[in-house]
């Protein structure tokens, strides 16, 4: 009962983190523009984005740490449990070290990949953010494997708490710093002095409360190589992300300047909100589906289960890509300036394409759960190179909007035409029928766009107050038009569930 508690208060601060993020970066993200500059801005978001490509050094060991632990809990084997935490410690102390070596390497060559669209200063200050990361790399490697065993242990109302917390605190010390005139140096120190301090309350709230041990005695290298092998393609993965979500940035910064690379982060921010309201519903699926499958559910449940949680995320997705790009420029002026008004149009070219994987995300889940998730990973591979391939030139023709071009010829090649055959070919989920499922409810989606752009004509939004108003008016009107034309009875059910919950209890 402990343990279903903790799941469900986990997944309830899930939902708490999710909307803290949209709101802090709707009042922090502004204000970091203007205190930065639109330059220095871009050079923040050039750095972190070249640092984080160093993130995929974690190879996938993260999740097979959890997995590994949890395996050995079960069992009840605290002799194998304390002996792989050592192990891992070990291999990410190694790691951290490499990170560091590979880290001082781009810092030394940082000149020569951007020297030609770049001053002499923004090259310094990029240097010295670049150590500051460099730095907060090297101590996380080896600390983040006591993430790892808190989230094995399922002790997430902890690690969430600890996440509410910190992303509070970011915004509240960086603002002061930055009306004092610091600049994004600052911004930078606040956010590792921030991430090394969590990371100690981790190791402390392991090894005081949960007790966890850290056995070095042994190094079994033969369950090295079967974690590799079961976390590789999970290692892949995270390289196909970063090259999809994080590429631009370091192309743009390479052939355009810090001014494109801070427009072109405005929209990925936006960009990876909308994901998370997908992900947010497709991470509880897995437990699910693996059932199904271990009760040899049929190609038809299968089916029924892809279509039915489709419809569900189509409907919230529908209403989000719909709704921004009705009011997403007027948003964006508001929001960001004049100046940040192309990232409208980069954020809706990045949107639009990603919608489709996004609604099928239950899809994941089950090659997962057959255990044939390697195809994917092997085209989303493919489809990354060929974003690079086709972004470099648009790039340096289109700027921003050239190299969501390439993301977005990319994301249809792979995640929508070939992943659509596959399923239907290999996986045999009706994906034809999904697609009349998914058309008959486009239905009401399109008579409300068309109402949205009559709203548009009539109502222009030139402050938030306004900007409110016609968000709540499409709103309703597509949530009308949906549900009395598009909706089935379960639908309708899963929705309206959780409002007579909370009126139940308002009542008792």
């Amino acid at each position: 009962m402990k343990t279903t508690n903790e799941i469900k208060l986990g997944a309830i601060l899930s939902y708490v983190i999710l909307g803290l993020e949209l709101i802090v970066g709707l009042v922090y993200t502004p204000i970091l523009t203007k205190m930065l500059g639109q330059a220095e801005y871009g050079l923040y978001s050039l750095v972190a984005s070249v640092i984080s490509y160093l993130t995929v050094l974690d190879l996938g060991f993260g999740s097979a740490i959890v997995i590994y632990t949890a395996r050995y809990r079960a069992n009840k084997d605290t002799d194998k449990e304390h002996k792989l935490h050592g192990m891992f410690f070990i291999i990410y102390l190694i790691i951290g070290v490499i990170a560091g070596i590979l880290g001082c390497i781009l810092y030394l060559n940082l000149d020569k990949m951007f020297g030609n669209s770049m001053s002499i200063q923004e090259i310094k200050t990029a240097k010295t953010m670049m150590l500051i990361l460099i730095g907060n790399l090297v101590i996380t490697f080896p600390m983040s494997i006591f993430s790892s065993i808190i989230t094995a242990y399922e002790k997430f109302v902890f690690a969430k708490s600890l996440n509410i917390v910190r992303i509070i605190i970011s915004p509240l010390i960086t603002i002061p710093l930055l009306l004092l005139g610091y600049k994004s140096i600052a911004v930078v120190t606040v956010t590792t002095i921030l991430n090394i301090i969590t990371l100690v309350i981790n190791m402390f709230y392991c090894l005081n409360k949960l007790k966890v041990k850290l056995d070095f005695t042994k190094f079994n290298f033969k369950l090295l190589i079967e974690i590799f092998s079961f976390s590789f393609f999970i290692f892949l993965n995270v390289i196909v992300d970063k090259v999809n979500w994080s590429l631009d940035q370091f192309i743009l910064g390479a052939v355009s300047g810090t001014i494109a690379v801070a427009i072109y982060n405005i929209a990925a921010q936006i960009n990876t909100i909308y994901l998370s309201f997908s992900t947010a519903i497709s991470g509880v699926l897995l437990p699910r589906i693996t059932q199904m499958e271990t009760n040899k559910a049929t190609n038809q449940d299968f089916t029924e289960f892809f279509i039915k949680v489709g419809r569900i995320q189509y409907i919230i997705m529908g209403l989000i890509i719909t709704g921004f790009v009705l009011v997403g420029k007027e948003f964006m002026i508001i929001w960001q300036g004049e100046e940040y008004l192309q990232s409208y149009y980069i954020a809706c070219v990045l949107m639009l394409p990603v919608t489709v994987p996004l609604i099928q995300n239950a899809g994941i889940s089950i090659l997962q759960a057959k255990n044939k998730h390697k195809f994917r990973t092997i085209v989303f591979s493919l489809i990354a190179i060929l974003n690079v391939c086709i972004s470099i030139p648009l790039a340096k023709i289109y700027c921003g909007i050239g190299t969501a071009i390439g993301t977005a010829i990319s994301l249809i090649i792979g995640q929508i035409i070939i992943m659509n055959i596959y399923y239907y070919k290999k996986i045999h989920i009706d994906i034809p029928r999904f697609w009349k499922e998914i058309l008959k409810m486009t239905i009401p989606v399109v008579i409300a766009f068309i109402i949205g752009i009559g709203l548009n004509r009539i109502l222009m939004a030139n402050n938030y107050f306004i900007l409110l108003i016609k968000i709540i008016i499409y709103t309703c009107v597509y949530t009308f038009l949906v549900w009395k034309l598009g909706m089935n009875d379960y639908e309708k059910g899963v929705f309206l569930q959780p409002a007579k919950k909370i009126i139940n209890k308002i009542k008792g």
